[in-house]
């Protein structure tokens, strides 16, 4: 439970600028502490909790720092709160829901600007915006929000074990504007050493995940430090994208999953505190969203009974959760590591993606068990999961809606709802612009946003009026629009690095080892597409339904990093040809601009039409059905129908780098 609150600073938000009738918001920042029982039913899924230090009562003591927007005049707002888990203390919903664009990371967690308030949905319509320190592993720079360390011991003294941490260099490192990305000269270990002998370590090197491993030998490399190793000779850098895997004594594990209940004690004290120093001020519904990382929190938050305070009330009525897939966080083990993230080339020997997928109950014919992501006790969330076409290649997405083997749809329990934002990549959001970065196609710039927003809106009124959302809408066996990746009918785009396969799930026996049983694969499978490449099933906003390119959720690596592995967490983007002649010339065999539009003005008419039906099966708010339909007359999207324009030219621009990744 908090023990102790602490508001430090009241701001004018945006120079007091109002938002509708919410009228003007105000930044609140403080501190809070708790106290955790060790001997309550509700904390003993936290591992290592017995083993904790404790205070004179016996309680395990955690502090962090929280960050609010809320209406100035409490009476105006709407008395519900939005709950952003953040990405390794990193704040992303006003830049998902509002499209804020702000220049810097530190800006992006530190809003304080209209630039910050983007669009503005989320203020006008009267949110409490709550950001809060829930890991105990996230950076501090760039005000970033971290919680407290706590350390378990053997009654005091330091935990040892020989554990494994696999490193990879410059696959994940965004490049800022208009420069390169740095490169790694050194490669930092996730737990501190307990010992500096080279001969206590294993270091092991291999191009690709399913090579053998090479072992380097001890004047192949050095520690610099207890965190931190670096190759041999000096200057030699990590290849980029090769894995570096090491085996070595660690020491000191931090009780990680303490940030479950520095969640749940927070909300549950601005949702119940009736004092005048609960700085939410009237909440009366609670709802929590997540992205990626933080959207397997909320999958981990749910299954491991975080939803149930210990007053034994709900903390949250409903939970978004946005790419993340079938997979949980790496984080309530001993020498957990959050910041892991399995792809088809890294990560992938490490928890995330195991049964329970779904919240289907079901039974697993490779582990044994019975289980569900909802724990049917009466705190179970509703619950809105939305994914891009990456988690179904990368991270075991149709697992949500299918048995562990892929063989037979499932029907999901009615507190749950599953949607695929088709042909959309991970990263995807507002800003992006086609470059290849580590990638040998073009990235997907497909923006799944506007369908976000809307289905925010349904979880709100879910919630708050008892009105059902749209029904669950993502590829399914029954109809042939979920398959193996090997049957996927993608057409031969010219100059195309056309996938080869994509990130099987299998049964993870052991991570240290790592032991994972080939044998036994869950049956993930992916959407098929249409003659375009472009996916049949999901929600299809004007992008795909009208298209001017194809969009994928999956990409290539590009030399000098593995040839032929699935890029990270990004998409492809191919452009149509403008006109029959270009396309014939090319021998591309997607209809071009000018075959199945005619002109720019009929492609205009075809979007409206697009948007107005997803306005009426509520996957579209009115609002972006405008935006969007101006954007498609806009003079940027005519130019594409222009024979002579440079299509180049007319895709170039800054790229915003989304910080969710």
């Amino acid at each position: 439970m908090l023990t102790d609150l602490k508001i430090t600073a009241i701001e004018p938000f945006a120079d007091g600028a109002t938002f509708g009738a919410s009228g003007a918001y105000e930044r609140v920042r403080g501190t809070f502490k708790g106290a955790l029982d060790p001997n309550d039913a509700r904390n003993k899924a936290i591992v290592n909790i017995d083993k904790a230090p404790r205070n004179a009562a016996g309680r395990v003591e955690y502090e962090g720092e929280f960050f609010i927007l809320r209406p100035a005049d409490a009476a105006r707002g709407s008395g519900k709160l939005l709950y952003d888990v953040v990405n390794r203390g990193r704040k992303g919903m006003h830049t998902r829901f509002m499209d804020a664009m702000p220049a810097t990371l530190a800006d992006s967690n530190d809003p304080k600007t209209m630039t910050d308030a983007g669009n503005g949905l989320l203020l006008r319509r009267g949110y409490t915006l709550v950001w809060s320190s829930l890991d105990q592993d996230a950076p501090r720079a760039n005000n970033n929000l971290a919680l407290s360390t706590v350390y378990a011991t053997h009654n005091g003294a330091p935990i040892e074990k020989v554990i494994r941490d696999e490193i990879v260099a410059d696959t994940r490192v965004r490049a800022p504007a208009g420069k390169d990305a740095p490169k790694w000269k050194t490669m930092r270990l996730t737990h501190e050493a307990a010992s500096l002998d080279q001969a206590k370590t294993q270091l092991t090197t291999r191009r690709n995940e399913a090579d053998a491993r090479v072992e380097i030998p001890a004047n192949g490399w050095k520690f610099i430090n207890a965190r931190e190793i670096a190759l041999l000779p000096e200057g030699t850098n990590p290849q980029p994208g090769t894995l570096y895997e090491i085996h070595y004594p660690a020491k000191n594990p931090k009780v990680l999953g303490i940030g479950f209940t520095a969640v749940r004690d927070l909300i549950s004290y601005l949702r119940n505190d009736k004092s005048a120093n609960n700085p939410a001020r009237g909440i009366k519904a609670t709802l929590a969203y997540g992205s990626s990382w933080s959207g397997r929190f909320l999958r981990d938050f749910i299954h491991d009974g975080f939803n149930q305070d210990e007053a034994a009330r709900k903390v949250f009525d409903g939970v978004f959760s946005h790419i993340a897939g079938g997979g949980g966080v790496f984080m309530n083990y001993e020498f957990g590591q959050p910041v892991r993230t399995s792809t088809q080339h890294e990560d992938r020997a490490f928890p995330e993606t195991q049964f329970p997928f779904s919240t289907a109950r079901m039974s697993d014919p490779h582990s044994g068990k019975t289980d569900a992501l909802f724990r049917n006790d009466g705190f179970d969330p509703l619950l809105i999961e939305t994914n891009t076409s990456t988690e179904y290649w990368q991270k075991g997405a149709s697992l949500l809606t299918t048995d562990p083997l892929g063989l037979r749809d499932v029907e999901l329990p009615a507190n749950s709802r599953v949607y695929l934002v088709a042909s959309t990549q991970h990263g995807g959001t507002v800003g992006l612009r086609p470059a290849y970065g580590s990638c040998a196609n073009l990235r997907n710039p497909h923006s799944p946003n506007p369908a976000l927003r809307a289905l925010l809106i349904a979880l709100d009124e879910w919630v708050s009026e008892g009105k059902a959302p749209p029904a669950s809408r993502v590829p399914r066996v029954a109809d042939g629009t979920l398959v193996k990746s090997g049957e996927v009918r993608f057409p031969a785009i010219p100059g195309a690095n056309k996938f080869t396969g994509m990130n099987d799930i299998r049964l993870l026996r052991d991570w240290i080892k790592p032991d994972v049983d080939a044998t036994k694969i869950y049956g993930a499978r992916v959407p098929q597409v249409d003659a375009d490449g472009n996916e049949t099933s999901g929600i299809r906003l004007p992008d795909i339904s009208v298209p001017l390119a194809t969009y994928t959720g999956w990409n290539l690596y590009q030399t000098p990093f593995p040839d032929g592995e699935l890029c990270d967490r990004d998409g492809s983007y191919f452009p149509l040809a403008v006109t029959r002649a270009e396309r014939e010339t090319k021998k591309d065999p997607r209809l071009s601009l000018e075959e199945r539009y005619g002109s720019h003005a009929a492609y205009v008419q075809r979007v409206n039409e697009a948007v107005q039906q997803l306005v009426a099966q509520r996957m579209l708010l009115p609002e972006d059905a405008k935006r969007l339909a101006e954007r498609a007359k806009s003079a940027e999207i005519a130019q594409r129908f222009d024979p002579n324009a440079n299509i180049a030219n007319a895709l170039e621009g800054a790229s915003h780098t989304p910080h969710d990744l």
